[in-house]
């Protein structure tokens, strides 16, 4: 299957919910601790290589990245400087970003655009807080500020456009409702940094967190005191958890440990598939939701793997 080599360390990849050919790429110099940052748009051709359809340069890293769900050309980046920016492909190279939201005092770590309202975007940062955007205005709807450190991801619920999760350094989990002043449920997830969170694409009540104790935990929210699922098998934290937009039980994960894995957490041997491609520290994994089965990961060493469940993501 496809490789691709980026000239940084890779942070984040996404599938386009448009296109089943082109994914985007978030990458770092210097492993995101100093130096600039790259936005790749990358397409996949049928049998043959991975070619590069637009890059975008930052000054500093880029560490999320996520498409929105209703311009095919428009993508929201997170980048260590604290900003957001919003890339449109339909236009020049020079004529991007075509915004930059500057409110984080810290490092945006993570983005997540709206499945179910289509108008609106949420960054987290390592300021502690989250913000919610909409497309149309050039300052933040909001700010949620509970957590006690570093908000590594927040994502949307898939079903209900008013509900997210958000995952922290303060080892907890926190579900939120944009029309209530606060958040509506704590869960003290794990006893270490809580790095992932997300939701199942079937059922809007569960919820996964990944962290760095190498477990990921499965929540249903409705009854929070126990998980009703704990995966172990990572070596290392656990650095991405991503749910499958095709099968309702199945989770991709992605890990220090250099592996990616996928689980079915309603089955005993939870373990279904793990892959040791990367060799450094794998941090990005996404699944494609027009092709069932179809993988993407990318990590510190640089490149990108694109690989159907099954096969060999280094096989040519």
């Amino acid at each position: 299957m496809p490789i691709f080599k980026t000239p940084f360390n890779g942070y984040a990849v996404k599938f386009s919910p448009f296109y089943e050919h082109r994914l985007a790429v978030a990458t770092s110099q210097n492993f995101g601790i100093l130096g600039n940052g790259r936005l790749h748009v990358l397409d996949l051709s049928p049998g043959g290589p991975i070619t590069e359809f637009a890059s975008f340069d930052t000054a500093d890293g880029v560490y999320d990245i996520s498409w929105s769900e209703t311009h095919d050309s428009l993508i929201i980046a997170a980048v260590a400087d604290g900003s957001v920016k919003l890339y449109d492909l339909a236009l020049p190279i020079t004529s991007n970003p075509i915004r930059s939201l500057q409110e984080h005092a810290r490092e945006t770590h993570s983005v997540d655009y709206n499945t179910v309202r289509k108008d609106s975007f949420l960054s987290s940062s390592w300021d502690d807080t989250i913000k919610l955007w909409t497309i149309d205005r050039p300052t933040s709807v909001r700010t949620f500020k509970e957590h006690t450190y570093c908000v590594y991801a927040a994502a949307w619920n898939p079903r209900h456009g008013d509900v997210f999760a958000s995952a922290s350094g303060d080892c907890t989990a926190r579900i939120w409702d944009v029309r209530e002043p606060g958040s509506t449920m704590i869960l003290p997830a794990h006893e270490f940094e809580i790095l992932s969170c997300d939701w199942n694409k079937y059922d809007d009540c569960i919820i996964a967190t990944a962290s760095v104790d190498k477990s990921i935990k499965v929540w249903d929210v409705r009854n929070y005191r126990m998980p009703i699922a704990v995966l172990n098998g990572h070596g290392y934290a656990v650095r991405k958890v991503k749910f499958s937009p095709h099968r309702g039980s199945v989770i991709a994960s992605c890990s220090y440990d250099m592996t990616v894995c996928l689980w079915d957490y309603m089955v005993e041997d939870a373990l279904i598939g793990r892959y040791d491609h990367h060799t450094e520290f794998a941090v990005g994994v996404d699944m494609s939701v027009l092709v069932e089965g179809l993988l993407a990961s990318t990590g510190w060493d640089e490149l990108v793997y694109v690989w159907q469940h099954g096969t060999d993501p280094r096989a040519p």
